[in-house]
């Protein structure tokens, strides 16, 4: 049998970083794709499938609470009293929290004398890593050991305790069972308890124990803003962890169930784009990456002196089909250095505390030498990469599949290669660092003006072309330096870093909205003119909702009103489609073509940088923008939400709630500057 990459759109999750919980609709969990209990990378539980009298219940409805739990709602027909009226059912509640999933079923009966039923959960554990699961392979059924009234599974490093009060624990199908015998009172309801407890003496990342950010109201004209900031916000909070031996900093993992741990560059955007709700989680996630800061050199791991890591497994990662061995502690990417030094800068400006900064000025200075001693791989004065070990990540930008970065007409570019996006987040890099020196009074602020300056002229040389729309820059140079010449959304992230002019910066948003990339829904990774270009394509023609938001920030921060709020608008179409919990990806289609956003079925879902995305929303749409002690505020005009309410923003340290009407202008805003 051909092993695949299970699907995830249509299943059900509860998670708490670092245990989540994979179900059916219907409640079932089967064992089959990426259905199990997780905790720490590993499958402390394959199944549990629930019988009534030796039938399955049949689902009615199924969906997330807003307190982060699951519910299936299920008819037992098997102990139905006569005629068409359902009378007897089932509700299957289900919460996970860190090291523990509960799960609560009760029967509720309609009928007018008490009925009798056996509850039966068959249940299987196989401890197979993520990674196996991932590939669409499964490891062997362990046989619990039965003691203490519940059921064991270990391996020595991990270990799973599921018990069920008032059940018999005997033998099952697959593994084990649970069983209940019940009275259901004549209009009356009786219920069942079991829980599953884990633990991973190996595990490298642990729960979050302190609070992240604010808590902030939204209220517009179009309910679907408020609706999408408030899931957004939900999905964050289960996806809140720390490193194991340091509680105290918290960071975003990046996303369930595939990244649940810390990745570099995906926990520094996330932590960007919510410093309008505080800058805990910011400092959390700059020190967590900050004591991970390479030190030597290390082709097998990408490690370099100054250099952010990219990832951290409890393992080393193998994908066998993709001809990738990670090591448990990998530094292979290109942005998360320069992305951790504007993270620095933009948290203290929002207001993260002056000591906090200090502390990491070692680290932003070494950070700043990685750019131009190591992050030049052939010396031609841009950042780029290339998998040295030959079985890292080939590309090691944010689009880091193996045919992300390809010409127009399909062709794959060959490394060293040096994204566009990457020139500008290095040139804001060396401003926001060379503003970070001069203010805490440490030498080097003019060295890194001078560089960030002939950077972008030398960008500005290299990067640009014309097609039959305009002009644009390409999204690479490949190791002949030529420009590859697709057109894709990686251009957006240039706006607003400081390394476009303004024409340049209107040339881009133009080619934003262009149908080509623009698809109703937000914007494609590459445009439909582009020979690879499919609406389904990991990197090469779906839409990804952080990467939409970016453009959106930019848009909004350059001054390009009118395009930012036609990329609201989509991702808010979008938003409707998905009951509001944005995946990390989903299909190019145009709106115009297809009756709802079409799932990308492996999408994970939630993710931080997705769901973070509801809060640069409101970023770009107010126009925030930390200016010394006071906050300026410049809403877009039009507004594409009408007017707009936000309570509970925080700014150094204070409250601030900002009511703007839908022409733009300010209604009300406590400790802060309006109209800029």
């Amino acid at each position: 049998m051909v092993s695949r990459q299970p699907l995830l759109h249509d299943l059900l999750v509860t998670l708490a970083a670092p245990t989540q919980a994979w179900s059916g609709r219907d409640g079932q969990i089967r064992g089959t794709g990426a259905e199990g209990v997780f905790h720490s990378d590993v499958r402390v539980l394959r199944s549990a499938v629930l019988t009534v009298d030796d039938e399955e219940p049949e689902v009615v409805a199924a969906g997330s609470t807003p307190d982060g739990a699951v519910e299936a709602i299920a008819l037992a027909r098997g102990i139905d009293g006569p005629g068409a009226d359902p009378t007897v059912r089932l509700r299957r509640t289900r919460r996970a929290t860190p090291g523990r999933v509960d799960e609560r079923i009760e029967l509720t009966s309609a009928l007018g004398a008490d009925v009798t039923a056996r509850l039966r959960l068959e249940v299987a554990g196989d401890l197979a890593t993520m990674e196996a699961v991932k590939s669409g392979r499964t490891g062997p059924l362990l046989a619990p050991e039965h003691r203490d009234g519940g059921l064991h599974w270990s391996d020595g490093v991990v270990s799973a305790v599921l018990t069920g009060e008032g059940a018999l624990v005997g033998p099952g199908d697959q593994g084990a069972s649970l069983t209940w015998d019940v009275v259901v009172p004549a209009r009356g309801a009786v219920a069942v308890t079991w829980s599953l407890a884990a633990d991973d003496a190996g595990a490298v990342v642990g729960p979050a124990t302190v609070a992240a950010w604010s808590d902030v109201t939204v209220h517009a004209d179009d309910p679907r803003l408020g609706a999408l900031v408030d899931q957004s916000l939900a999905d964050l909070r289960g996806l809140l962890m720390t490193r194991t031996g340091t509680p105290q900093d918290t960071f975003l993992a990046a996303g369930s169930p595939w990244f649940f741990t810390l990745f570099g560059r995906d926990s520094i955007i996330a932590a960007r784009m919510l410093l309008p709700l505080g800058t805990e989680l910011a400092g959390g996630t700059l020190r967590t990456l900050a004591a991970l800061q390479g030190r030597t050199s290390d082709p097998m791991t990408a490690e370099q002196p100054g250099k952010i890591m990219h990832e951290l497994r409890r393992a080393p990662l193998t994908l066998a089909e993709e001809g990738v061995e990670l090591p448990a502690l990998y530094y292979g990417t290109v942005d998360a250095t320069p992305l951790w030094v504007c993270l620095l800068h933009d948290a203290w400006r929002w207001g993260l505390p002056d000591d906090e900064v200090r502390d990491l000025l070692p680290h932003l200075e070494a950070a700043l030498a990685w750019m131009a001693e190591h992050g030049d791989a052939d010396g031609d004065g841009f950042l780029e990469y290339v998998d040295e070990s030959g079985r890292g990540l080939a590309n090691q930008g944010w689009k880091d599949s193996g045919d992300s970065i390809q010409f127009r007409d399909g062709r794959l570019a060959d490394g060293p290669i040096a994204l566009a996006e990457v020139q500008g987040y290095a040139y804001e890099a060396a401003m926001s660092g060379a503003a970070l020196l001069d203010a805490f009074g440490r030498p080097g602020a003019d060295r890194w003006r001078a560089w960030a300056g002939a950077l972008a002229t030398r960008f500005r040389e290299a990067f640009w072309l014309t097609d039959e729309i305009g002009p644009y820059p390409a999204i690479a140079l490949d190791r002949d330096k030529t420009r590859v010449d697709v057109v894709a959304s990686n251009m957006g992230h240039l706006l607003g870093t400081g390394i476009l002019d303004d024409e340049e910066s209107t040339a881009v948003a133009r080619r934003l909205v262009h149908p080509e990339l623009s698809s109703g829904f937000g914007l494609r990774t590459m445009a439909t003119s582009s020979a690879g270009y499919w609406p389904l394509k990991y990197h090469g023609g779906s839409v990804w909702t952080h990467d939409t938001g970016l453009a959106v920030l930019g848009l909004s921060r350059a001054g390009f009103g009118e395009e930012a709020g036609v990329l609201v608008s989509g991702l808010l179409a979008a938003a409707d489609d998905f009951g509001y919990r944005m995946p990390e990806l989903y299909g190019g289609d145009a709106a115009d073509d297809v009756a709802s956003a079409v799932a990308y079925p492996a999408a994970c879902r939630p993710q931080a940088w997705s769901a973070a995305t509801s809060v640069a929303l409101l970023t770009a749409l107010l126009g925030l923008s930390p200016d010394g002690d006071r906050l300026e505020v410049a809403p877009l005009a039009p507004s594409p939400v009408g007017a707009l309410h936000v309570d509970g923003l925080r700014f150094r340290g204070r409250s601030v709630a900002l009511r703007a009407d839908a022409g733009g202008r300010v209604a009300d805003a406590a400790d802060a500057a309006t109209n800029r």
